[in-house]
C-alpha cells in the first residue's frame, strides 16, 4: 500500500481545486475591484458627500458577512454544499445589480448589505475539504488562497482603468455577471460531493468551545487583524517615501507574487514531510519578526521587503489554518466549524481597521505594528501548542 506522503494528488483532485480556486477567485474580483476606486466614485451619488454615509456603504457587506458566515456554514451541512453556495451567489449578484442601479447613497448601502448577505466562504471551503484526501487538503486550500492573493493583485492594477471607463454602476455590473458565471462553472464543473446527512451532528457549542479548533479561530483572527491594521500605516508610509498612490502597486504586485514562490515549497513541506506544526509556527514568528521590522525601519525598499515576508506568512497561514479546521472538525459539522472559523476572520478585518485607525492616529504607525506584534506573541504561545490531526477516512 502506498504511503499516503508519497500518493500524488488525482486529476479529480486538481480539477475539483482549480474549479474551487476558481469561483472563489470570481467572488473576491467582485470585491477587490472596488476597493480602489469606490471611495472616490461613491462622491457623485446624492449623499455621496457624507464620509460616513460612503465608509458604511464600504464596510457593510463585511457586517453581513460576519453575521452570516456560521448560519450558512450550518445550512452547508445539513442542505448540501452546492445549493448553498448558488444561494449565496444569487444573493451576492442581486446586490451587486441593486447596487449598480442605487440612485443614491443610502441604496447603495442595501445593496452592499445584499452582497454581503451571500456568506459562502465556509461552504465553498467544507466542499473543497469534501472533495480532497487529507494529505492533499493544504495545497488546495493553497490553490484557494492563491487565488485570493493573485486576484487582489490584479484588482489594484485593473481596478482604476475599468472604473473610468464603466463607471461605478457599469463596475457593479461586471461584478454580478462574474458572480452569475461562478454559478455556472460550481454546477458545470465541480463533482458531487459525497453526503454527511446520516452522521451525527454534534451540538454546536461543542464545535464552538473547543480547544483546538478555537486556537486555529485565535489565528485567523489574528491574522486578519494584522493585515487590515497594516493597510491603515502602509499606504501613508509608501506615499512618505515618494512612491505616488496610483503606483503603490508597484510594491504590492511583485510582493504577492514572489510570496507564492515560497509558500508553494512551504506547504509541501508541511504536507509531504509531515512539518505542518514547524512551518505554521514559523510562519507566525515570521509575522511577529515583519511588525517589528517594519516598526524600526523606513524607507521604500525596506517598508516593501518587509510587505514581501508578509506575504509569505500569511500567504501559507491562508493555506494551513482552513486545512486544520477541515481535519480537526467532525465530519458532519464541517461546514459549522468553517462558519465560525470565517465569522472570526471578519471580526479580525473589522477590529484590525478599527484598532488599527485609533493607534495609528494616537500612537503612530509604530504604535500599530508593536501592537500587532504583541498580539503575534500570544498567537505564538497557542501556535506551539498545535497537535497535528491524526489522518481519518473521512
Amino acid at each position: 500500500m502506498r504511503s499516503p506522503a508519497l500518493d500524488p494528488m488525482t486529476p479529480a483532485e486538481r480539477r475539483t481545486g482549480g474549479v474551487l480556486a476558481g469561483i472563489f477567485g470570481l467572488r473576491m474580483l467582485g470585491l477587490f475591484l472596488v476597493l480602489p476606486v469606490f471611495t472616490l466614485l461613491a462622491r457623485k451619488l446624492p449623499g455621496g458627500d457624507d464620509t460616513l454615509l460612503v465608509g458604511l456603504a464600504l464596510g457593510a457587506y463585511g457586517l453581513t458577512q460576519a453575521f452570516l458566515q456560521i448560519p450558512f456554514g450550518i445550512a452547508s451541512d445539513r442542505f448540501g454544499r452546492k445549493p448553498v453556495i448558488a444561494f449565496g451567489l444569487l444573493l451576492f449578484a442581486a446586490g451587486s445589480f441593486v447596487a449598480a442601479a442605487a440612485p443614491n447613497i443610502h441604496v447603495m448601502i442595501v445593496g452592499r448589505v445584499l452582497q454581503g448577505a451571500g456568506a459562502i466562504s465556509a461552504a465553498i471551503t467544507a466542499l473543497a475539504a469534501d472533495l480532497t484526501r487529507e494529505q492533499h487538503r493544504t495545497k488546495v486550500m493553497a490553490m484557494i488562497g492563491a487565488s485570493i492573493g493573485l486576484v487582489f493583485a490584479a484588482s489594484l492594477v485593473i481596478a482604476p482603468p475599468l472604473a473610468a471607463a464603466l463607471g461605478l454602476s457599469g463596475l457593479f455590473v461586471l461584478i454580478g455577471a462574474l458572480a452569475l458565471g461562478a454559478i455556472v462553472l460550481l454546477f458545470s464543473a465541480v463533482p458531487k460531493p459525497p453526503s454527511f446527512a446520516t452522521h451525527e451532528r454534534p451540538p454546536f457549542a461543542t464545535v464552538l468551545f473547543d480547544a483546538k479548533l478555537a486556537r486555529i479561530n485565535f489565528g485567523v483572527f489574528a491574522l486578519h487583524l494584522m493585515q487590515t491594521a497594516l493597510w491603515v500605516v502602509i499606504p501613508p508610509a509608501l506615499a512618505a517615501a515618494g512612491l505616488p498612490g496610483g503606483e503603490h502597486w508597484k510594491i504590492y504586485l511583485p510582493a504577492v507574487l514572489l510570496s507564492f514562490a515560497v509558500m508553494v515549497p512551504a506547504v509541501i513541506v508541511a504536507e509531504k514531510r509531515g512539518r505542518m506544526r514547524s512551518v505554521y509556527v514559523g510562519a507566525v514568528a515570521l509575522l511577529i519578526v515583519v511588525q517589528g521590522g517594519l516598526a524600526l525601519s523606513g524607507g521604500l525598499w525596506a517598508t516593501g521587503l518587509w510587505l514581501l515576508a508578509f506575504f509569505i506568512g500569511f500567504n501559507i497561514l491562508e493555506a494551513l489554518q482552513p486545512s486544520l479546521i477541515s481535519r480537526l472538525a467532525p465530519p458532519a459539522a464541517k461546514g459549522a466549524a468553517l462558519g465560525i472559523y470565517n465569522t472570526t476572520q471578519s471580526i479580525g478585518l473589522f477590529l484590525g481597521g478599527a484598532l488599527g485607525g485609533w493607534l495609528g492616529k494616537h500612537h503612530g504607525p509604530s504604535g500599530v505594528h508593536l501592537a500587532c506584534a504583541a498580539l503575534g506573541i500570544i498567537w505564538l504561545m497557542l501556535a506551539s501548542l498545535l497537535q497535528t490531526p491524526q489522518p481519518r477516512t473521512n
